[in-house]
């Protein structure tokens, strides 16, 4: 069995790669390492591990956006099987494993020798994800923290608070969009919000859909009417904690496999972190799939996962 280790440098808090060098250091296994440096890269390195044709595993070292491109590199290869070692800040894939998932793949030898399962893949309009797509106010936000993140003196807390305040309170919550998800039928009226989920976690700290599966073979989709900023302020912490059943008359949900929607001006998605721009999506179920491998303490089961309405 081949193991690469595929690092982002840039990836995680000072110091977060030398951390992880000398426990590589110290394994007991052959492994190779590569380290990235720009976009693209893990996804290229994935690809040319799977052309050779040999079982491998393969390491994405890195946050949320460093697995994505491992994911799309690897998606539909039955000899290969990636995971993610945590070395984000985010890695919100990974707390689908439990709040101590970071010291559990963090232990790279039991890490090797775990289990792998086939996970579900999603598709937003040829882009692979492994957890969730969202479109609509989070998904601005998301996307203009990035562009937040480019100012020397701004932190990734403040870059957050920043695009979170620029979206709110000036550019406002709800945009005008079609969505067509099962018998919802929503023509071209404001919505706050739309997400798609496969895994449970996203944003940091939410998880609005707390019983997703990421091998059930289902979407989770939620739609956000148009709210007001005190509804928004009210509510949200209430969708975070994945409590949309008891919000009926202003959250839409929907379990299946497609939704499609659109614009009259671009809309802005975030699939696992990675921003994407279009006047029309179609999400769906994935006919690939991935090899997703776990240490053996790990469990990533609904009966070990929060229970909505319980927390």
């Amino acid at each position: 069995m081949r193991h690469l280790f595929i690092i982002n440098p840039a990836a995680g808090k000072r110091g977060a790669t030398v951390q992880l060098e000398a426990l590589l250091e110290k394994l007991s296994f052959p492994h190779e390492v590569v380290y990235t440096q720009g976009e693209g890269d893990a996804r290229r390195f994935t690809e040319e591990a799977v052309r050779a044709g040999e079982p491998v595993r393969i390491y994405a070292c890195g946050g949320d956006g460093t697995l994505n491109e491992v994911v799309n590199g690897a998606a539909g290869c039955g000899h290969a099987a990636i995971t993610n070692v945590p070395k984000g800040t985010g890695n919100d894939f990974l707390k689908i494993f439990g709040p101590d998932y970071r010291r559990l793949f963090y232990d790279l030898e039991e890490l090797a020798a775990g289990p792998q399962t086939s996970f579900d893949l999603i598709d937003c309009n040829g882009h692979l994800g492994i957890d969730v797509v969202c479109a609509g106010v989070d998904a601005r936000i998301a996307a203009d923290v990035h562009r937040y993140k480019d100012w020397w003196f701004v932190s990734g807390m403040g870059a957050y608070v920043l695009a979170l305040i620029e979206n709110i309170f000036f550019k406002g919550i709800a945009r005008s969009m079609t969505v067509h998800m099962g018998d919802i039928r929503w023509e071209d009226k404001p919505a706050s919000l739309l997400c798609v989920c496969s895994g449970r976690h996203y944003g940091g700290g939410f998880m609005p859909v707390g019983e997703a599966m990421p091998d059930d073979g289902v979407l989770d989709m939620l739609l956000v009417r148009k709210v007001s900023l005190f509804t928004f302020l009210r509510l949200v912490g209430k969708y975070a904690k994945g409590l949309y059943r008891q919000y009926p008359e202003l959250i839409l949900d929907y379990h299946g496999r497609e939704v499609s929607f659109s614009a009259r001006e671009p809309i802005t998605a975030v699939v696992d972190g990675e921003v994407m721009r279009a006047a029309a999506f179609t999400v769906r179920l994935s006919e690939k799939k991935v090899n997703f491998f776990y240490p053996a303490g790990a469990c990533y089961q609904r009966e070990k996962a929060a229970v909505p309405g319980t927390i």
